[in-house]
């Protein structure tokens, strides 16, 4: 049933962040020109009240991935190629000879030179041409020709015309040669991915003067780290910090690098987890819509399936998304999903509980999903303007790797932070304090400042294992 409710927020609930305590005529009762006694007075709550819960958002980075230092400037790394053969290509004429061909994994690309193609004179092919399938054999790599073995031509197999410009799609399953013939020429090198990423410097800082530290308030205010008191500057810094925290993650799923003729006067910029999945992963439109379907799901299984996914993933979503998947679920028998494993959290329902995963199982893959609250933020991307992004999917593998600064191999995540560090200066999150007031002594100026600062930039390895659900 249709829905016409609308929900609006008074001005007095805009989300805007407080950073200093003013004190004016209006903030106080004048007793004696508005003849108050004491009986009258009214009654005061000293507390601030929290109307927003927690406000953070950071956690998403630290459930997921680790942080490890690195020394340079910049982090590489590179990701393997497919280990068989397959490409489309454009059946020029109706002998097969073919051309416009592309990687399988870039048909919307630019077409590769005869150079750049692995098939050799001898593979033998599975084809497929306007929906006929057929077995083929390579009979030339500098026209590219294909032979079929059922027919002379590719247009005289039943079911494919003599018109030209048809898509195929093949992929190599072997070779054969005739008695006597020399070894097959040319070989195949290893083809892999070279990737590479440069850390963003963050900063922020607090400032207060010397006589603001002194005054005290009437009202007990309170940060998200704990902080109490009565003196608003506490409340100040604190919510720095807290808004600082949830900048270090925000940065690593928002950040862009700068395109090329760019204004130079913008620093270089840095790639984040939602730019690295529209880059290099899947991205699922529309995925959760209104009136799911079972089958719509298994269509994301399939896409999970050419990419030899992980077989265990988490899904952040926000709440219209995560909702879908319940009344999906709702729908079905759970005594016939065959069980499910929690091993990413050491195999422990009450731990996924405590983390606020629930799991369920579809074919060959497990999993775990939960709301992300900056999906669902008002000040974030759960603000009406800047919608559109239904969620994420994580695999949770990892990958084995030479850490130099460690010296040692290490398994880390396939996502997770690097931050600059040396023996001498660890950048992962600095603080430090300057002025004359609240403890510091270093300037001449009656103030104190305290600053933030961190050096740091996301990896996403193996993106095309990752979806990013948008809503359009």
């Amino acid at each position: 049933m249709a829905s016409d409710a609308s929900f609006a927020l008074g001005t007095a609930g805009l989300v805007s962040p407080s950073v200093q305590k003013i004190a004016s005529p209006s903030s106080f009762l004048d007793i004696r020109n508005d003849g108050w006694t004491k009986q009258y007075l009214p009654e005061l709550y000293e507390s601030e009240v929290e109307k927003y819960g927690d406000r953070s958002i950071s956690g998403f980075i630290k459930m997921l991935g680790a942080e490890m230092p690195m020394a340079s400037d910049q982090v590489i790394w590179s990701e393997q190629g497919r280990l068989h053969i397959a490409y489309q290509a454009t059946v020029a004429t109706a002998t097969g000879v073919l051309s416009a061909v592309k990687n399988i994994d870039n048909t919307s690309g630019s077409s590769l030179t005869g150079n750049e193609i692995a098939l050799r004179v001898g593979n033998t092919v599975v084809c497929e041409v306007e929906g006929v399938v057929f077995k083929g054999f390579v009979q030339d790599t500098a026209t590219l020709t294909i032979k079929p073995y059922g027919a002379e031509n590719v247009d005289d197999l039943a079911g494919i015309t003599a018109a030209s410009s048809q898509t195929i799609k093949l992929f190599v399953y072997g070779s054969e040669f005739k008695k006597g013939t020399s070894a097959m020429t040319g070989a195949i090198e290893p083809n892999f991915l070279s990737l590479t990423n440069k850390p963003m410097i963050i900063k922020d800082h607090f400032e207060i003067n010397g006589s603001d530290t002194a005054q005290i308030g009437w009202v007990q205010v309170s940060g998200e780290g704990g902080e109490s008191g009565y003196l608003w500057y506490l409340k100040s810094s604190a919510d720095t910090k807290a808004r600082f925290d949830d900048y270090l993650e925000m940065i690593a799923i928002e950040a862009e690098k700068s395109a090329s003729g760019a204004d130079t006067d913008i620093p270089d910029g840095s790639q984040g987890l939602l730019s690295a999945i529209g880059e290099r992963g899947i991205v699922a439109t529309n995925q959760f819509n209104a009136d799911p379907e079972l089958s719509e799901f298994d269509d994301l299984l399939k896409e999970l399936d050419k990419q030899g996914a992980i077989e265990e993933n988490m899904l952040f979503l926000n709440r219209d998304a995560n909702l879908v998947i319940d009344d999906l679920l709702a729908g079905l028998n759970p005594h016939v999903s065959g069980g499910l494993g929690f091993g990413v959290f050491n195999n422990s329902e009450d731990m996924a509980l405590n983390l606020g995963f629930t799991g369920f199982r579809r074919g060959s893959y497990d999993f775990y999903k939960t709301d992300w609250k900056y999906l669902n933020d008002a000040s974030t991307r759960g603000g009406v303007q800047v919608s559109g992004i239904d969620g994420v999917l994580i695999p949770a593998g990892t990958s084995t790797v030479y850490d130099q600064i460690l010296g040692s191999n290490i398994r880390r995540p396939f996502l997770h932070v690097r931050y600059r560090a040396s023996e001498t200066e660890d950048r992962r999150m600095k603080s430090w304090i300057t002025g004359s007031a609240g403890g510091a002594y270093t300037t001449g100026i009656d103030s104190m400042v305290v600053h933030f600062l961190s050096e740091r930039c996301l990896c996403v390895q193996g993106a095309n294992n990752f979806v990013l659900f948008t809503a359009s």
